[in-house]
């Protein structure tokens, strides 16, 4: 660390003692940390030399070129769509400022590179400021005028500083309004007037910045969480008092002190390999402010405040991403999440500021929308996991998370992701020992997701009556028809990675206080089948429940379970205890909750048991069924002595 940023960090912790801690209230803010504030405009997250690369990359690379047409066909729909309108869904405002950063964020850097990007120079003024003339066409296209992509980035720039408020009540809203709002100061500051200067200015302060320091200054909840509220509030408040600092000098000092002290509380969530408590979701909301507030840090002030180098694990988190996303681009979306895996631009930036190129790679294999920042920060590098010899099993210690799967860059290969974990994190389910699996390009076990925000105490005292977040909503053993305790945690107790078996182990004897023992282990055997062992121990006798939700066909058969989806089937076979059998049910809670459409539960009841091991084997095929499986099975104790690959261990 350099002696100026060691001095940037210092000033930091002055000028936030208290603000977060709550102890005597917050100190007097330092100036000092905005003593290499670049001057002018822009400064933030994009300077003229990063577009210069941008342009480049325009002219030289396919998929960066297919990326800029994308983004110009998108910002042709928003020149013709109406503005934003102030309108709550729910108890948010949040919808409507992601929409406005992604129209500003889309207008402005159109704008901003200006001109024939695909093969012409950027036409500009004797200041050096891109003009707002007819742009020539590009590869056909008819011609564009980037003022005028300007000129509709001020208006949606000058509605939503015109709404009533940013919602401070839900300040994920007030902080992603701000976010927009500063973007939009600072990338079209040479097209506002001094009057509607004024006016963002006015409006991000005591929209965005005031209510964000009323936090600070009391010791608010989100100021002092560790997980994507924590980012995504510091981030977005951030932005904003960078964005101003010439205007509001002291106030931004605060601010930027302040939010570098909070933030650093939720960068320690990614200890000690990257891993994300929230689950993939989550992981993309939090990581991707975190590097918003990063990008704007370096543009704007020339240093990170020394955070990448105090937060090891954040220099990790790609590689949760990596591991997360299975062959047929759906994630392992444990919490409250969807499975599409999408585009994530921070990769692109994660992969460039920690020279990762294998991150880039997998942002440019991602499928979906792109957006601005995918365009900004694209990078070219990096090759493919097949080439790079990736491993293909992973376990993230700190989530307690394992991912298995058969094969890289294949969409018919097998991937598992197997979890225990902790019920206490911020949008957990009830749901330790669960996961998915993926073979033959289909996902024969699935989570559910989140069901509406919006549904009665979906965040508070009804959260564990949905069927979606209770413990029989997931791929995992239901105990005398019990939730999980929501405050119990389960490590991986054992991993290991091998071609003839790679395999996690999880303790989830707390899951339930009825509970002795409770170990489940997910094995991936030859790479070819999975075998999924429990093995329970109850303090008193009471039915054990084992469900897999599938979208396939079901067909129960006794002891074996074939799952069709179109020409590809996995085969059930239950190896352990003699005597027990399959049958499916219905996924389908009462209303107002999700239906589950196409969803069926494919269960094992085990009545009245106070011991059992039990196992199934899930082999995946396409054609003729496989013979009837017949494995003797290790105990889960003696899986991590098993020799690996017939070798007799030393």
């Amino acid at each position: 660390m350099d002696a100026g940023t060691l001095l940037a960090v210092l000033c930091v912790a002055l000028a936030a003692l208290g603000a977060v801690a709550g102890e005597g209230g917050p100190a007097a803010p330092d100036q000092a940390i905005l003593k290499n504030l670049r001057k002018g405009h822009p400064r933030l997250i994009a300077l003229e030399g990063d577009l210069e690369r941008v342009r480049e990359m325009i002219r030289k690379e396919p998929l960066a070129k297919e990326y800029y047409n994308a983004l110009r066909t998108q910002a042709e729909r928003y020149l013709k769509e109406p503005l934003l309108e102030y309108k709550l869904v729910g108890p948010r405002l949040l919808h409507v400022s992601r929409a406005a950063c992604d129209r500003i964020y889309t207008l402005g850097l159109l704008y901003r590179l200006g001109g024939d990007v695909g093969g012409g120079s950027v036409p500009r003024d004797e200041k050096g400021k891109t003009r707002g003339t007819e742009a020539p066409p590009t590869e056909g296209r008819p011609a564009y005028n980037p003022g005028e992509f300007a000129d509709r980035a001020v208006r949606e720039l000058m509605n939503v500083c015109g709404f009533q408020d940013w919602h401070p009540p839900h300040f994920l809203d007030t902080a992603e309004m701000t976010h927009a709002a500063a973007i939009g100061y600072d990338w079209l500051y040479d097209r506002l007037t001094p009057e509607q200067r004024r006016t963002v200015v006015e409006a991000i302060v005591q929209k965005g910045l005031l209510p964000a320091k009323r936090v600070y200054d009391g010791g608010g909840w989100w100021a002092k969480s560790v997980h994507n509220w924590n980012q995504v509030c510091n981030g977005g408040t951030a932005i904003g008092a960078l964005a101003i600092a010439d205007e509001k000098p002291e106030l931004a000092a605060e601010i930027v002190a302040a939010a570098r002290a909070s933030i650093v509380r939720a960068m320690r969530s990614y200890e000690p390999e990257g891993g994300w408590a929230e689950g993939p979701g989550y992981w993309h909301y939090a990581t991707r402010y975190n590097v918003y507030y990063l990008a704007a840090l370096q543009s704007a002030l020339g240093t990170d405040l020394g955070l990448l180098a105090e937060m090891p694990g954040f220099t990790k988190a790609g590689d949760f991403r990596l591991h997360f996303c299975g062959p047929i681009g759906r994630t392992f979306n444990y919490a409250d999440a969807g499975d599409r895996s999408g585009r994530a631009a921070e990769m692109f930036w994660l992969a460039r500021t920690l020279d990762k190129p294998r991150y880039a790679w997998h942002e440019r294999a991602s499928d979906g929308r792109p957006d601005a920042l995918d365009l900004l920060w694209f990078d070219p590098r990096g090759q493919g996991p097949k080439t790079e010899q990736w491993p293909l099993d992973r376990r993230f210690r700190g989530v307690e998370v394992v991912f298995l799967r058969s094969a890289w860059e294949d969409r018919d290969a097998i991937f598992v992701g197997f979890k225990g974990g902790d019920n206490k994190a911020n949008h957990s389910h009830l749901d330790l020992g669960t996961f998915v699996l993926d073979a033959l390009g289909q996902r024969w076990a699935l989570d559910l997701g989140a069901d509406d925000y919006n549904l009665p105490g979906f965040f508070g005292k009804l959260r564990w009556t949905y069927y979606r977040l209770r413990t029989e909503g997931h791929n995992t053993l239901t105990l005398g028809g019990e939730n999980q305790d929501p405050s119990a945690k389960a490590p991986i107790i054992a991993f290991g990675s091998t071609d003839a078996k790679a395999f996690g182990v999880a303790d989830l004897s707390a899951a339930n206080k009825g509970t002795a023992r409770w170990w489940r282990g997910i094995a991936l055997l030859d790479r070819k089948e999975v075998l999924v062992q429990d093995e329970v121990e109850l303090k008193a006798p009471a039915e054990v429940v084992w469900t897999l939700h599938t979208a396939a066909k079901v067909e129960a058969d006794g002891s074996a379970a074939t799952l069709r989806i179109g020409e590809s089937c996995l085969l059930a076979t239950l190896l352990e205890p003699a005597g027990a059998k399959f049958e499916s049910a219905s996924a389908t809670p009462p209303r107002p909750q999700a239906q589950n459409e196409g969803i069926t539960r494919l269960l094992i009841r085990l009545p009245g048991v106070k011991e059992a091991r039990l196992a199934v084997l899930l082999t995946p095929y396409r054609g003729a069924a496989p013979p009837a499986a017949s494995r003797s099975l290790t105990p889960l104790k003696q899986w991590p002595a098993e020799p690996p690959d017939g070798v007799p261990p030393k």
